[in-house]
């Protein structure tokens, strides 16, 4: 077991050298003393002695509301779907909750300490909207809006950029009950909820993430279930997937009424296919595969139409995750 500082202070070195570590050559790059962190080896081929990341390249690091914050009922704040759906028995392994979590919502001001000591200039997190509506809509929690400017002004008293993510997956449970984001009223919900943090903290915040991985959390949440709030099913999976790209699309608007200066974008995960064999069937679900987890939300927010790989024809079924579309 280590603690968050010792953590803190290995990781960057760790995650620097993740992608070269596995080589064994000859050169061996100290990691300059972290504890606990190896020593790189570097194939003996590789010259990184003029290798530079591109000026105005932000070092930074990035968290999820639900997986630090902790403080789930404190403050005003509303149940999330990850409350209801971690408090529920034999959806988590080992019954964890982020009821504690990393505590950050207490500890914000250590971890942004930690930040400077490891020289980041940058500092992605996301805001729990039942922080600051606990039902969803209509009435704010100002205990919330002012946790999050406190937080805003710190880093900005360090030098470092806060970049904020409107939504990673903590819808309101609330607006669950109502049907959630399979419902095409969430969209101006939505996009209220973007101007209310837009509009508290666009002064200081200018680059926004409308959501995080937009794939991930509809297709495990709405299609396997195995991800908050345990739906599952075509249908289901389907209207949410569209009514949060048309949330996307009402989001950036909601923000740039409210802060013109706002960079808006989103953080999109993405995974390469390669087709099992050169047969035609294959081929086709490959690109039925990329259209639908690598360009059916990005697609959408940059082009503002549906990939014309994905086309409905039959039920998906998984496979480990293949499509049918």
């Amino acid at each position: 077991m280590i603690d968050r500082r010792s953590f803190m202070a290995g990781s960057l070195a760790l995650a620097g050298s993740g992608i070269i570590f596995r080589y064994s050559g000859a050169q061996t790059a100290p990691n300059g003393g972290a504890q606990g962190v190896p020593d790189i080896q570097l194939p003996s081929d590789v010259d990184l002695s003029n290798t530079h990341f591109p000026d105005g390249f932000f070092w930074g690091t990035a968290t999820a509301s639900y997986q630090v914050e902790g403080a789930w009922k404190e403050d005003g704040k509303g149940e999330s779907i990850w409350d209801r759906y971690s408090h529920s028995t034999g959806k988590v392994k080992g019954g964890d909750t982020g009821d504690v979590a990393c505590d950050w919502h207490h500890r914000y001001r250590e971890d942004i300490a930690l930040m400077k000591r490891l020289n980041q200039k940058s500092c992605r997190f996301s805001i729990a909207r039942p922080r600051i509506l606990p039902t969803g809509s209509a009435t704010v929690n100002q205990r919330g809006l002012d946790h999050y400017n406190r937080f805003v002004d710190a880093l900005l008293e360090v030098g470092i950029r806060p970049s904020c993510t409107l939504y990673h997956w903590d819808l309101p449970q609330a607006i669950e009950d109502q049907g959630g984001w399979a419902t095409r009223e969430i969209v101006s919900v939505f996009a209220d909820y973007a101007g209310i943090a837009a509009k508290t903290l666009g002064d200081r915040v200018t680059t926004w993430a409308v959501f995080n991985e937009p794939w991930v959390f509809t297709f495990l949440g709405y299609f396997l279930g195995i991800d908050a709030p345990g739906r599952s099913g075509d249908d289901v999976f389907l209207r949410a997937a569209h009514n949060v790209n048309l949330a996307q699309g009402e989001a950036f608007r909601a923000i740039k009424a409210a802060s013109t200066k706002a960079e808006v974008g989103g953080a999109y995960s993405m995974y390469p296919g390669t087709p099992k064999s050169d047969s035609e069937a294959d081929r086709a679900a490959t690109t039925r595969f990329h259209a639908l987890i690598n360009l059916y939300f990005l697609n959408t927010a940059i082009q503002g139409e549906y990939p014309k790989g994905f086309r409905r024809r039959a039920p998906l079924r998984t496979n480990g995750i293949s499509t049918r579309r």
